[in-house]
């Protein structure tokens, strides 16, 4: 047994410490919100395990099934669902939960009410589990000055957003998170089930040579996005011609896009007119993120995080990745603006 190994392995900046760490920046801190990420992280965690037995467990596709104790099967996303549910209000620094998979936004009771409202997608991508495609949570967390919280608390713009951050659920367990100070990537050691700093301060590429967009769609395009997918595929300088890749995931497309850098789009079109990506839990903490990792998110009109949403399940168009190439998307809508 190498005991020299195991103790360097003691010397982790874990999610935990890291998170610690952070706080004690802030000396007028109570701790509230640490605890808060720290049942997030165990949300993550539980649901990682999940989905890696979820084809031994008959979690794929099943729901309705029953197993050998009469208890019903749950599918994998309506299983997250109740997982994060449960960890955010047990946490009991919650007031307002808005979930992907829920209608109605959930109001914590009186007495495990907290400060706080999490808008979350707890499976993204979840038509991916069947085939084994790299799939994952989105959080937002904002503040709320009144306990005595309304829906209208959940509906603020994402530039109020304190913190954001996802889970990816692939060949590793990774998670990606900023408090409002820089973008940091933890990677789940499974020997010690424990989220360890990986990816320090993520700064996406001021360019990339990659877009990653549902080509399907294209004939249902406005004008810019096709021009701006035309330009990837024939640049008019003379450049190479930037690389396709979509993996039908947001989370794994943004994942790909903050490392390597270049754009992912998901734009209106004619079918879509509002498109297809909701604003509160997956719009804008990828935003969020990319904005703090030095790139830039637009609508095709403003800056993503500017946008107030009236309805918790609200969509919208997105541009986000590098910021010169998001630039040249804006430049694209403004000359088509010009034109009108």
């Amino acid at each position: 047994m190498d005991h020299a190994a195991d103790a360097h392995r003691t010397d982790l900046m874990t999610i935990t410490r890291f998170v610690l760490n952070e706080q004690s920046k802030h000396p007028d801190s109570k701790g509230d919100f640490s605890i808060l990420l720290n049942n997030i992280v165990l949300g993550c965690k539980f649901v990682c395990s999940a989905v890696n037995k979820a084809g031994l467990a008959k979690l794929i596709g099943l729901a309705g099934d029953t197993n050998v104790q009469g208890e019903e099967q749950k599918k994998l996303d309506v299983l997250s669902n109740e997982v994060f549910i449960k960890a955010l209000i047990s946490s009991g620094r919650t007031c307002i939960l808005v979930s992907e998979e829920d209608e109605e936004a959930t109001f914590v009771s009186p007495p495990l009410r907290g400060k706080y409202c999490v808008v979350f997608d707890p499976l993204d991508g979840s038509s991916n589990i069947d085939c084994g495609v790299s799939i994952g949570t989105i959080f937002g967390i904002y503040l709320v000055n009144d306990l005595e919280a309304t829906i209208d608390d959940a509906l603020q713009p994402g530039k109020n957003m304190l913190a954001a951050g996802y889970c990816m659920y692939g060949s590793s367990c990774m998670l990606v998170l900023s408090t409002g100070n820089g973008v940091n990537g933890f990677t789940l050691d499974p020997s010690l089930g424990e989220f360890i700093l990986t990816h320090s301060d993520i700064k996406i590429p001021k360019t990339g040579k990659i877009y990653s967009v549902n080509e399907g769609n294209a004939k249902n395009w406005d004008g810019p996005t096709a021009k701006y997918i035309e330009n990837c595929k024939f640049p008019k300088d003379g450049s190479s011609p930037k690389s396709l890749r979509y993996v039908g995931s947001m989370v794994a497309d943004v994942h790909r896009t903050l490392l390597y850098g270049g754009i992912f789009l998901y734009p209106a079109d004619r079918k879509s007119p509002n498109g297809k990506l909701r604003v509160l839990y997956e719009v804008f903490p990828m935003s969020f993120l990319m904005e703090q990792a030095g790139g830039q998110a637009f609508t095709g009109k403003i800056r993503a995080l500017d946008l107030v949403p009236k309805k918790i399940h609200e969509r919208s168009p997105i541009f986000l990745g590098s910021y010169e190439d998001v630039e040249e998307i804006k430049a694209l809508y403004a000359a088509a603006k010009n034109q009108i």
